[in-house]
């Protein structure tokens, strides 16, 4: 059966490329969530004032990877506790953010992150907002399988392909074939 998961952890094609690499996603859309605006643009997101974050949504086959599997890499391929920002991306719009879709969601993201915190494995606390998604808005054609069209881009050498390479190694058993 086929779930859904909506997360963001800074610039959504490096989301989206380290996703891509594991059995089980059926698809990973990038997008925007978490704000006000109505039918965001890029450049409105990336002033800071619509209030969303770049976010990814990621269909997969639950009996193949689970949500806890998600979870598990997402906190693997971002630094959860840096608040608003990622690298070199700053701003609200680069946000850490998990987005439910149901209470299960809800609960297991917000058992991961207190298991975190507790295991004190980062030396500052985690600061990943976990809410219930409210509207998911599609980015733009270009910003879609960003990595996979430019995997020469700088900004994708730089930062997109190690988190690729991260997935790779850590979750081989999970990677495709």
């Amino acid at each position: 059966m086929t779930q859904t998961a909506t997360l963001g952890g800074g610039c959504f094609w490096c989301v989206e490329a380290a996703f891509a690499e594991l059995a089980g996603v059926e698809d990973v859309t990038s997008g925007y969530a978490g704000g006000h605006a109505e039918d965001p643009t890029y450049r409105e997101v990336c002033s800071g004032n619509t209030g969303h974050a770049e976010v990814v949504q990621i269909e997969y086959d639950e009996s193949v990877l689970g949500y806890e599997d998600v979870l598990e890499v997402f906190f693997t391929i971002h630094d959860p506790t840096q608040l608003n920002r990622q690298g070199p991306d700053v701003g609200s719009q680069y946000r850490s953010i998990v987005l439910s879709h149901d209470e299960e969601q809800q609960q297991l993201a917000e058992a991961y992150v207190e298991a975190l915190d507790e295991e004190g494995g980062y030396d500052d606390a985690v600061v990943t907002e976990i809410e219930p998604l409210e509207t998911f808005y599609r980015a733009e054609e270009k910003h879609q399988n960003y990595f996979e069209k430019n995997p020469d881009d700088a900004y994708c050498t730089m930062h997109a392909q190690p988190k690729v390479e991260k997935v790779r190694e850590k979750f081989e058993q999970k990677a495709r074939a």
